[in-house]
């Protein structure tokens, strides 16, 4: 298979068969690599793979055929020329922070990422010198005006954790370029299989592998796609040296993931879909929140995008965090956790989760009020999604 041109193929075809180099045992399965080191031919071999003037196998912190085939495969999908994986989501955002930036530098970040995702930028990259603004992800004019001369990268999550709003890719991507910055985008809730920022100009896809890439909450892990340039020159360092490695039991759940992606993307926004349009319905509900819906202020902008909306649907309650909580805990069938991306659908307080940690006034200004639930839409009957809800309130 090591002569296949996977780039003809569609993405659903390369997330099967790509990445897969054949030992000499034949397996038609992905084998999992466990070991920590790798002998070598000779001592010249040793040293020619050590200073990279011989490619091959050299410790599996950094280089390990599992973890490999997952990085190419994944890279093939974001249609980007070279993956990185990593332990988990954040610490593939750590990496990209870590590589990229220096004291003095200044990064433009969405208020509507992942609380830990603020966290990680405004308590510890701030605490080496790099500042970091935060602004309204759909107000073009907020990015424009927060840009500085050491601005290094913009980075944001489109759709937004958890009120789905909707970036404009392209037109943030040209903002960024223009000002010789770069565009990092968390694709998380989308995948490649509905969502491919890298076309649209984006220089840099974050996933945590943990959600939609896995699919069932079985692994924590992350990734990082850009050019080869960008991930040999600042990226791949941070990996070899600092050691957030993605481990190849790990590695070998998330290429199963990614074999089924296209499909269970599908029945996740069909799902998601039927739900959002029923909760607009119930009396109990002041505002929904799905891209899918065109009472969405960016959903023109999503249709042009994404090829469906996504399986995250998010809902105001009147009766604020009381009723909330009420409502999540009189659920039978939904689990109550703040993870995401399952096969199984799973329910949320943001305000109290995901972005706890966050002062009041940041949840304010990102839009998390007491009242807001988030489902994670699974792959169960959508009626009895309906039913657990309904009878909950």
């Amino acid at each position: 298979m090591n002569d296949i041109n996977w780039l003809d193929y569609s993405p659903e075809t390369q997330a099967i068969r790509a990445g897969h180099t054949r030992t000499q045992e034949d397996e038609h399965s992905i084998p999992i690599f466990t070991t920590s080191s790798y002998v070598f031919k000779s001592a010249e071999d040793a040293a020619l793979r050590f200073t990279g003037q011989r490619s091959g196998n050299i410790y599996s912190r950094f280089t390990n055929p599992t973890v490999t085939a997952f990085q190419e495969r994944l890279a093939l999908m974001e249609q980007g020329e070279r993956c990185l994986a990593f332990a988990s989501g954040m610490a593939a955002i750590m990496a990209v922070g870590m590589g990229l930036l220096k004291a003095g530098d200044h990064v433009v970040c969405s208020r509507s990422v992942f609380g830990n995702t603020v966290l990680l930028f405004q308590n510890y990259f701030g605490k080496f010198g790099v500042s970091t603004d935060f602004v309204e992800l759909t107000d073009f004019s907020a990015w424009s005006a927060a840009i500085q001369p050491t601005t290094r990268f913009l980075f944001l999550e489109t759709p937004s954790n958890p009120l789905t709003e909707i970036a404009d890719i392209k037109a943030l991507a040209e903002l960024a370029h223009a000002h010789d910055c770069l565009l990092v985008v968390d694709n998380c809730f989308c995948t490649p299989a509905l969502q491919k920022p890298l076309s649209l100009g984006a220089d840099i896809v974050v996933h945590s592998a943990t959600k939609y890439l896995d699919g069932q909450g079985r692994c924590v892990g992350g990734a990082v796609v850009s050019s080869h340039e960008i991930i040999e020159k600042s990226i791949y360092p941070f990996l070899r040296t600092g050691g957030a490695t993605m481990s190849p039991f790990n590695a070998w759940v998330f290429l199963s993931g990614l074999e089924t992606l296209a499909i269970r993307m599908k029945a996740h926004c069909d799902n998601a879909a039927n739900i959002a349009h029923w909760l607009t319905k119930q009396s109990q509900i002041t505002k929904v929140h799905y891209p899918g819906l065109t009472s969405h202020a960016q959903h023109t902008l999503a249709t042009q995008q994404q090829s469906q909306f996504g399986g995250i649907v998010s809902f105001e309650l009147a009766g604020g965090k009381e009723a909330a909580w009420q409502l999540i805990d009189a659920t039978k069938i939904l689990s109550i956790t703040a993870n995401l991306g399952d096969v199984k659908s799973t329910i949320t307080h943001p305000a109290s989760t995901t972005h706890a940690r966050l002062t009041p006034e940041q949840r304010l200004a990102a839009g998390i009020s007491d009242g807001l639930v988030r489902v994670s839409v699974g792959l169960e009957n959508s009626e009895d999604i309906k039913k657990d809800l309904s009878e909950a309130w």
